[in-house]
C-alpha cells in the first residue's frame, strides 16, 4: 500500500499544475474583446469553454485541498461515508477520492 506522504506529492503536483492552468485561463478571460463581430462571437464561445474549464479546475481543487486536510488529519485512504479502506486502484485514479466504490454506488 502506498503511504498518505506518496499520494500527498502526487495531490499537491496536481494543485500547483490545476492553479497555473485556472490562472491562465483568468488571464485569457480577461483580454479584450476584438472590433470585429465574426471575432467577437468566436471569442464568446471561446470564452465559454474557458469558463467551464475552469470551473471543472475549481472543483477538482477543492476535492484536492479536502483530500490534503484529510492527509494532515490521518484519514485519508479511509471512506468520508461508511470508514472503510478506500482500495489502492482507486486512489491511483483518483487520489482525491472520499468515497469509496460501494458508497459512490449507493450516491449514484
Amino acid at each position: 500500500m502506498k503511504s498518505a506522504d506518496h499520494y500527498k506529492t502526487v495531490l499537491e503536483t496536481r494543485l500547483a499544475e490545476l492553479e497555473g492552468r485556472l490562472h491562465r485561463i483568468d488571464e485569457d478571460l480577461d483580454k479584450g474583446r476584438p472590433a470585429d463581430f465574426e471575432e467577437q462571437a468566436t471569442a464568446a464561445e471561446n470564452d465559454e469553454v474557458l469558463e467551464g474549464l475552469g470551473e471543472a479546475g475549481l472543483q477538482e481543487v477543492r476535492q484536492i485541498r479536502a483530500a490534503l486536510d484529510r492527509v494532515a488529519h490521518g484519514t485519508f485512504g479511509e471512506c468520508v461515508n461508511c470508514g472503510e479502506r478506500i482500495p489502492e486502484a482507486r486512489l491511483d485514479l483518483a487520489p482525491y477520492a472520499a468515497v469509496c466504490v460501494t458508497c459512490v454506488g449507493k450516491v449514484a
